[in-house]
């Protein structure tokens, strides 16, 4: 008997709508002599690491390199062991260096097409301290928009503008 919309739900995975791609690379790999149970690292463009989340004595090398050729440098990427394997996923990332380098760890710089308002660590803070991220952001975006900046190391940080 065929699903009619109107009298019923329609079930998970029979409307066709895919889910959207959490991960732009996976691998796995066989990791027996690693401790813990998740790795969370950023790989840079210039082939060092950061190491994000609880800090784990684990190098990430060993997943990155599950992953080579499977995703361009940077990324941001978790593995997760699962049972005998480890699972990893990565997502492409932009990184760029703000200087002068703001102060906190999370920015979060909005444009609303009036009037531009920066946030600093969740508090609200004068947008003239976050130059370097609006320079991103306009050369990004050609109207209002959203930009975040997450600090990896000293005055290098993870960056995303999306358009509103």
């Amino acid at each position: 008997m065929p699903v009619d919309p109107g009298r019923h739900w329609l079930e998970a995975g029979i409307t066709g709508i895919a889910r959207p791609r959490e991960w732009d690379a996976i691998a796995t790999i066989d990791a027996p002599g690693v401790l813990g149970e998740e790795v969370e690292f950023v790989a840079l463009a210039d082939g060092r690491f950061v190491r994000e989340g609880e800090r784990s004595a684990t190098d990430p090398a060993l997943f990155a390199a599950a992953l080579e050729g499977a995703i361009e440098l940077p990324y941001r990427a978790v593995a997760v062991r699962r049972e005998a394997l480890w699972a990893v996923g990565a997502v492409s990332i932009e990184v760029a260096e703000l200087h002068p380098s703001p102060r906190g760890d999370e920015l979060e710089l909005t444009w609303n097409g009036t009037t531009l308002s920066l946030t600093v660590d969740s508090l609200p803070a004068d947008p003239a301290h976050a130059d370097a991220l609006e320079r991103i952001a306009l050369q990004r975006s050609r109207g209002p928009y959203a930009a975040r900046a997450h600090r990896l190391a000293d005055d290098l940080w993870e960056i995303l503008v999306l358009p509103l």
